[in-house]
């Protein structure tokens, strides 16, 4: 019936209908023009040529005040209508946002939230437009953080709170709306429910459960929000927070551990948190998950306490309440998400030479490394894997580690990764290749050649690209590797000089006094 409606040049009139001052006309033609909207492109077209969601729109914002029941069935059946006009179609719902549909929308809210029906059309229409980007900052212009949380405090329904939860959630992407949220009061609310739920076995009740824990850390992702609940450390949310690690319950567990992982991104926070005791509380909670453990409780931890160690005045003091020794319980992980926290919690922690010394000398460590360097599939595992053996070598500049390194098969990596295309990764890869041919070229040596490391350097050398530092190690590795018989054959058989010799002039100060002193070592030894 709806491309008929449409074919039959029924829309331009009916939207003309809207101008009535009849309400019965105005009731009778909204719901007509909603149910060609519903599902119909034709439909919702038409109405867009005729100018209808303006007019409806002009309606709302004008009736909006009025309380009367017969008022309020019309703004239902208009907000009805803008819903099939615009559900699913991001553009037309673009257009009612640049309509000025939200504070509208809002105000409706306010002023009608006795209204069931009224009050759930303005909940599925914020579902709809707070998917997209452009709507949320109208949305955080109004005050639709206070209306949500004004409404969510008076349900009791699972229902209708999980309706209210599926607008706060988008909402919450930003951050600007996180603190509204915050000041609104809603984070008192979802502990209410935690704490409510937290030892029922309904479904409704776990849902709502992970809903409303999953909410609270998303309002964390700000900084503001973040700082305003962290409160100095001293704030009783973070405390509730705190107390949901020990928990026995995996959902509390996760929602703990990533809320103190998105507490933990300053550097104040860390050092509160390191001295108040979190890391034991972290360690804990991983070692009730080696076995057969929750990945996702894995995961969260090992975020939480590599941030907790980017403050260098934390790496000591987690290093000796142990924590190395509790990542290093799940090595044996085949879950990448899981290997990378712990890539990343280790190189964090290894700045200490005795710690770098101590973990590059674990052949078992190693060997898992060199086989995750190869793991194409994960990039970011493969990543940090290279990252790690270079770092060990790094910070511990210690023969025994080179030793396990070669013997493990990890120079062919160091040698790859100088080739990465991050600038930072083939500088910490060339300062720990440098680092082998200064301490242990004879052990290197074979590996050093079969990984084509000489052509590399040729390579990167003679590539403008190449940044400054890279040039810079390049050349102080040319001239470790000359202490080798065969890789300094393979040096001047590549003409190095010609490559070397222009970077002279470099515009770098560093880069040309590096390239003379490169040039008179190969002119003498030549």
């Amino acid at each position: 019936m709806r491309i008929p409606c449409v074919d039959a040049g029924l829309i331009s009139p009916l939207v003309q209908l809207l101008n009535s001052k009849d309400q019965e006309v105005l009731l009778q033609t909204g719901r007509a023009l909603g149910n060609i909207c519903y599902d119909s492109h034709e439909g919702r077209s038409a109405v867009d040529q005729a100018g209808g969601a303006q007019i409806v729109i002009d309606h709302l914002r004008s009736l909006c005040s009025l309380t009367d029941p017969a008022n309020e069935k019309l703004l239902t059946v208009f907000c009805g209508m803008l819903m099939n006009y615009s559900n699913e179609n991001d553009s037309l719902q673009a257009q009612l946002i640049n309509m000025g549909v939200i504070p509208t929308l809002v105000k409706l809210l306010g002023i009608h939230c006795q209204n069931a029906a009224l009050t759930e059309m303005c909940l599925v229409a914020f579902g709809n437009l707070a998917e997209l980007e452009s709507s949320k900052e109208q949305f955080a212009s109004t005050n639709i953080a206070e209306e949500l949380v004004k409404l969510f405090k008076k349900q009791i329904e699972h229902d209708k709170r999980e309706m209210i939860f599926e607008v706060l959630a988008p909402l919450a992407e930003n951050d600007a709306i996180k603190l509204q949220l915050v000041e609104a009061g809603l984070v008192e609310c979802l502990l209410e429910i935690v704490q409510q739920k937290v030892d029922s076995d309904k479904e409704d009740d776990i849902t709502e459960l992970k809903t409303g824990s999953d909410l609270m850390v998303l309002l964390l992702l700000g900084d503001e929000s973040m700082q305003k609940l962290f409160e100095g450390g001293k704030g009783s949310v973070f405390q509730r927070v705190l107390s949901w690690i020990p928990s026995n319950n995996h959902q509390l567990q996760l929602a703990g551990a990533l809320a103190i992982a998105n507490f933990a991104r300053n550097d104040g926070n860390c050092i509160h948190m390191v001295d108040n005791g979190i890391v034991e509380k972290l360690m804990d909670l991983l070692d009730r998950h080696v076995e057969d453990g929750n990945v996702t409780v894995q995961h969260a931890a090992l975020s939480a306490l590599r941030n907790l160690a980017i403050p260098v005045i934390n790496k000591a003091k987690m290093l000796s309440a142990g924590v190395t020794e509790t990542v290093l319980k799940f090595l044996k992980s085949e879950m990448p998400p899981v290997q990378f926290k712990l890539l990343g919690t280790l190189r964090m922690l290894i700045d200490a030479q005795e710690a770098a010394e101590q973990l590059g000398k674990n052949v078992k460590l190693v060997e898992r490394l060199v086989e995750w360097c190869e793991a194409k599939d994960h990039a970011g595992v493969m990543g940090e894997s290279n990252r790690l053996l270079s770092a060990l070598i790094r910070h511990s500049k210690s023969k025994d580690v080179i030793k396990t390194i070669v013997q493990s098969g990890g120079i062919k990596h160091l040698v790859t990764m100088a080739t990465s295309e991050h600038v930072i990764m083939q500088n910490e890869a060339l300062v720990a290749l440098a680092l082998i041919a200064a301490l242990e070229l004879g052990t290197a040596e074979k590996d050093l050649e079969s990984a084509k490391l000489v052509q590399i350097l040729h390579r990167l050398l003679a590539d403008e690209r190449s940044a400054p530092e890279i040039k810079y190690n390049s050349m102080v590795l040319i001239c470790a590797l000359m202490g080798s018989e065969s890789l300094h054959k393979e040096v001047q058989d590549l003409a190095f000089l010609d490559v070397v010799s222009k970077l002279r002039s470099h515009e770098n100060k560093s880069v040309a006094q590096q390239a003379s002193l490169t040039e008179q070592r190969l002119t003498v030894e030549s």
